[in-house]
């Protein structure tokens, strides 16, 4: 018989909301610094899937992650959603990173291939996203996940959605 050994996990995160109130009043650049710095708290999900290091300039973002038993699927592998978070963050925080204040953005499509399983044993990930292009209304934008090795692990294209935030009342 199978003996099962339990583990368990806890985290903490700050309201979501005092950050949000941010979005529109600065850049999405001078945003994502702020959070970096730890003037603004990290949005939950970050604490959720234990994102850790984040970088950002104008146009591209990098974060990392330290795969975790936590992140395994019934396969025991990472699994694909969080593998598509981290490039879905990326991404979009890359094309938040270009954007001035007053300027919000949302998701159109994510378009994700996974190329490379992903254990503990990967070591650290690194996804960096970068934006391709840019318009009035629309934005392009990659992200790259390799492992410790430089190996490219997944890859993935998001359109973004610009659009005007509503001032404060």
């Amino acid at each position: 018989m199978t003996q099962m050994q339990d583990r368990s996990r806890t985290f903490s995160w700050s309201d979501p909301m005092a950050g949000a109130a941010h979005v529109g009043q600065r850049s999405g650049l001078d945003l994502l610094r702020a959070m970096i710095a730890g003037e603004l708290a990290a949005p939950p999900i970050m604490h959720l899937i234990d994102m850790a290091r984040m970088e950002a300039d104008e146009g591209r973002v990098t974060v990392e992650l330290m795969p975790q038993e936590f992140h395994y699927n019934p396969l025991g592998t990472v699994h694909g959603g969080i593998i598509s978070t981290l490039l879905d963050t990326a991404a979009g925080c890359a094309v938040h990173s270009t954007l001035p204040a007053g300027v919000g953005y949302t998701s159109l499509d994510l378009n994700v291939r996974f190329l490379r399983p992903v254990t503990v044993e990967s070591g650290r990930l690194c996804c960096e996203g970068t934006v391709l292009q840019r318009g009035r209304r629309t934005a392009l934008a990659e992200a790259r996940l390799t492992d410790t090795k430089d190996r490219l692990i997944a890859h993935a294209t998001s359109s973004c959605l610009l659009l005007p935030l509503n001032a404060p009342a």
